[in-house]
C-alpha cells in the first residue's frame, strides 16, 4: 500500500475494525494515527486509535498483543511531530520523521522491559 487511495483505504478499514491483520504493518500503524490526528482533536483521536488497535487485536485472537503504553505514547510522538513541523501528505511526513517507522523508537524513553511489561500493556507509564 503505496498511494494515496490505498492509505485511505486502511483507514477506512480500521475504522470499520476490518483490518487484515497480516497487511496492518508498523507503517500502516502510523499511517492510521496520522489520518486520525489531521481529522480530529489529540484526545478523541487516541481513544478511536486505542479502541480500534484492541479491538483488531482481539478479533485477530491476540488481544494480549494490545499495549495501552505503546499505543498512546506512538500517538502522541506523531501529534507532538505533526504539531512542530506540518506536512502536506503522509508521505511528506513519513520521510520527515523517518525514526517513526522503527517500531522500537519508543525505546529511547522507555527500557524494553518497562515498554513490554504486563502493566504497560493495561496502563499508560511514563517513560
Amino acid at each position: 500500500m503505496t498511494d494515496a487511495a490505498s492509505h485511505s483505504d486502511i483507514t477506512r478499514a480500521f475504522a470499520a475494525h476490518d483490518v487484515d491483520i497480516s497487511m496492518f504493518h508498523h507503517a500502516a500503524h502510523v499511517r492510521v494515527a496520522f489520518d486520525l490526528l489531521e481529522k480530529c482533536d489529540f484526545i478523541e483521536a487516541a481513544a478511536t486509535y486505542a479502541t480500534g488497535i484492541r479491538a483488531i487485536a482481539t478479533k485477530a485472537g491476540a488481544p494480549m498483543k494490545f499495549n495501552l503504553t505503546i499505543t498512546y505514547a506512538f500517538m502522541s510522538l506523531i501529534a507532538e511531530r505533526m504539531a512542530a513541523r506540518p506536512a502536506g501528505s503522509f508521505e511528506e511526513f513519513a520521510a520527515q520523521n523517518a525514526d517513526l517507522m522503527s517500531r522500537d523508537v519508543l525505546e529511547r524513553w522507555y527500557s524494553p522491559e518497562r515498554l513490554h511489561s504486563d502493566i504497560a500493556r493495561r496502563v499508560l507509564l511514563l517513560p
